[in-house]
């Protein structure tokens, strides 16, 4: 990792900051009511922001699930455009499953939309594994109407 960037904690007040990056980072897509404050009011000791001089060029929003005791869950995880392919998300990722380890939780989830190619190939090049949904779209499977009819998601698994 370069020695200009750092990692951190997330605090509820990069809420802001997460939420005006979101349409640039995701080609103008109106992303920003997938990511309540609350995320960041309740999971901020599992979330994280990297910097490069200050500015933020990447987060990871995550947390352990409550029900689930072996379990913990990726709600959000993005790369500034100019920063990405450089194994940053992969070393938020890495900082994440640390923590997951020390709780003793060995399977993470994630889903992102069947558009989203960039994720998905991510998401495979880390480990995880795409679940079976009740459809296919592109040849990946997914499973329709995940929040709301017509928000199909492609859902996946990581055993740590």
């Amino acid at each position: 990792m370069q020695k200009d960037i750092t990692i951190r904690k997330a605090k509820p007040s990069d809420h802001a900051s997460i939420i005006a990056a979101l349409p640039d980072w995701w080609g103008w897509r109106d992303l920003t009511p997938t990511l309540p404050k609350l995320f960041l009011n309740h999971f901020y000791d599992t979330s994280f922001v990297i910097e490069s001089r200050g500015r933020m060029i990447g987060f990871l929003i995550g947390f352990l699930s409550p029900s689930i005791k072996n379990e913990a869950y990726v709600h959000f995880m993005g790369i500034h455009p100019d920063f990405r392919k450089k194994g940053l998300g992969k070393i938020l990722y890495e900082r994440f499953f640390e923590i997951c380890c020390e709780q003793k939780r060995t399977i993470v989830r994630a889903c992102t939309s069947p558009v989203n190619a960039g994720s998905i190939a991510f998401h495979r090049k880390i480990g995880f594994q795409i679940e079976s949904g009740d459809d296919e779209i592109g040849g990946i499977s997914v499973t329709r109407d995940y929040n709301r009819p017509d928000d199909h998601k492609v859902l996946f698994k990581r055993h740590i």
